[in-house]
């Protein structure tokens, strides 16, 4: 089948078959029709804002019905959707808007944003009286515009190249139309974001949760009959952390495949997982919203290559850089670089910061690694969070993996803090709800990391680390505890 716009997609499958559920949410269960109808209405009142082909439109809602039809009614006039987080910091959110210059906020409180056009929950109610005729077809010249905060904290909006339209009949992970998934975290990410999308367009049914909780992914697992999920590694660890007995009690046979994605998954964490539910339906992908470059690896390829994240898809090419430039041949650690098939500068760019991309194209997400002989990609950790103490790179990532697999550590952040003697210390941030101590801690650390390795100080915590989608604002938890 050809290319067809986003709107068009959903209208083939409103003829196919008009009851097809596309979203469960909270237990409301809306249909590719209801879906379709509804977009065109709000479509209607976005443009009696002013909002037409080429505009951004920034989207504040939680994840839910109101946020989809939201994203369908900016793709049917040919607008970009644009997401942030409902629960950023005004002041966050104020200078994302001021970078990216949106036609219309969707968001709940108009009075955030005194100045600018705001279209609320109410608004989208009162969008029912519109015309739910179907508009003009139109695709959009970008699909999505993604916000990433970055090393430097200051915002930066990644504009994705791909245009609003796909073949519905071009399979997703290994399922062709039809399939179902489970998107656990935030809309405003890309990773939830386009599996969401692409099972929908291609008359899925997306089981979409307000917030994650590990029992009740599973529950909705076994409920739905789902045949795809996605989590990010601090979601597979809190359900790995379920009760033995919790875990096996629900029915995941509908289950044909797992997907890591967004951050570092440890090694020990990847294993308990196959050992769970068998490598074929353990999956990890590595990449960015830049898609200049990204990387999947199934759990059986991954037992041959234990810690590997797998060889560039999609005709993607990838490199490890030196400090001078020079490419490392396999087994070094350096910079990775990729090329998109489409050469530079052809998936994305940026508002509000600059690529980093050498003089003859090749670009960098910020990460660490080394490649085998095989073209096989093994991260350690990104640039920015190398700690150096005495001489020694010690990488973050390896250390809260350790930490981790702690079961009463809920989450752990890892940061550098200056030392006058070794240059750095490593520093280890702690949640968890149990009675710990730091001699428990380096205790558990003894047989799974070398001394230089575990962390100088421990510090425990019972506020979040993370995000809902698994991130770390390392540099946000440094400056809180650097001296004054």
């Amino acid at each position: 089948m050809s290319l067809v716009s986003y709107g068009h997609a959903l209208a083939l499958t409103v003829e196919r078959d008009p009851g097809a559920v596309a979203l469960v949410h909270d237990d409301r269960v809306t249909t590719h029709r209801e879906l379709d109808l509804r977009s065109n209405r709000l479509a209607r009142a976005f443009a009696k804002q002013g909002v037409s082909a080429g505009d951004f439109v920034t989207i504040a809602l939680p994840n839910g019905l109101a946020f989809v039809e939201s994203l369908f009614a900016c793709w049917k006039l040919g607008a970009t959707p644009q997401p942030v987080s409902s629960r950023l910091p005004r002041h966050e959110r104020d200078a994302i808007v001021e970078l990216v210059s949106p036609r219309l906020i969707v968001a709940a409180d108009a009075a955030e944003h005194p100045g600018r056009p705001v279209f609320t929950p109410e608004g989208i109610a009162e969008a029912g009286s519109e015309s739910a005729e179907p508009l003009p077809d139109v695709v959009s010249r970008y699909r999505m515009a993604i916000c990433s905060g970055g090393s430097t904290g200051r915002p930066k909006v990644v504009v994705d190249h791909i245009p609003g339209q796909l073949d519905p009949e071009e399979p997703f992970h290994g399922r062709g139309r039809g399939s179902s998934i489970l998107v656990p975290g935030p809309l405003y990410h890309s990773g939830p974001l386009i599996n969401c999308l692409s099972v929908l367009l291609r008359g899925g049914r997306v089981v979409l949760m307000t917030r994650f909780d590990p029992a009740e992914a599973l529950g909705l697992i076994e409920r739905h009959r789902l045949e795809l999920a996605i989590f990010v590694p601090t979601m597979l660890l809190r359900i790995w952390k379920l009760p033995e007995e919790e875990r096996n009690a629900f029915d995941l046979s509908s289950l044909r495949r797992v997907v890591s994605s967004s951050a570092s998954l440890p090694e020990w964490l990847y294993r308990e997982w196959i050992e769970w539910i068998g490598p074929a339906r353990v999956w990890e992908a590595y990449g960015g919203s830049e898609r200049i470059g990204g990387t999947l690896i199934s759990g059986s390829e991954w037992l041959r290559k234990p810690g590997s994240v797998g060889r560039p898809s999609e005709g993607r090419r990838l490199r490890i850089v030196g400090p001078s430039g020079e490419d490392l041949p396999a087994g070094e650690v350096g910079d990775v670089y990729f090329m998109p098939p489409g050469g530079p500068g052809s998936t994305y760019h940026y508002l509000g910061a600059d690529p980093r991309r050498l003089p003859d194209g090749w670009e960098t997400l910020g990460d660490m690694g080394y490649v085998d002989e095989e073209g096989y990609l093994f991260l350690v950790d990104r640039r920015t969070d190398l700690v150096i103490t005495g001489g020694a790179n010690v990488y973050p990532a390896e250390v809260e993996g350790a930490i981790e697999s702690h079961p009463d550590v809920i989450a752990c952040a890892v940061i550098g803090l200056p030392d006058e003697d070794l240059g750095a210390t490593v520093h280890a941030i702690v949640q968890t709800d149990a009675d710990l101590d730091e001699a428990t801690l380096r205790a558990h650390l003894e047989d799974r990391l070398v001394r230089y390795k575990v962390p100088r100080s421990f510090e425990l915590v019972r506020e979040p680390l993370k995000d809902d989608a698994g991130k770390v604002r390392r540099r946000a938890l440094r400056e809180a505890r650097l001296p004054r």
